[in-house]
């Protein structure tokens, strides 16, 4: 993590180096607020990973002697099988929609978004994956 830290740290110095000369070269104020913009997200990811960084233990990625096999094993549970990215997708689908054709669509998606959330949130709390 420390290795992404310093990536995104130094990415976010480009940034805003890439912003001020925009900024001043070109005095265009919407790409001079998207580069300072993008320059607070790289900044944000790169202090909360190296701020992460200092407080768990090295990985593998860290310690320049590693090898690939070091970090093998598992790397977390991922779902084989949902439907309900299906029903978030569908329901944002008709929102995105509802601002181009009409408000009234989004009575239509707001359902399908709760469902589509509710269900992903509690998927494994209940039916035959409940044990998982």
């Amino acid at each position: 993590m420390k290795i992404q830290g310093q990536m995104f740290i130094w990415l976010s110095v480009f940034i805003l180096g890439m912003a001020v000369v925009y900024g001043v070269w070109s005095k265009e104020p919407v790409g001079t607020t998207a580069l300072f913009l993008a320059f607070g997200l790289a900044i944000m990811i790169g202090f909360y990973l190296a701020f992460t960084a200092s407080r768990v233990d090295a990985m593998a990625q860290d310690n320049k002697e590693a090898d690939v096999a070091d970090e093998a094993g598992e790397l977390g549970f991922f779902s084989p099988h949902s439907w309900q990215p299906l029903s978030l997708a569908v329901g944002g689908a008709f929102a995105f929609l509802g601002v181009v054709f009409g408000w009234w669509l989004l009575y239509f998606s707001a359902p399908l978004l709760l469902i589509g959330l509710f269900g992903w949130v509690f998927e494994y709390y209940r039916g035959e994956n409940r044990t998982q």
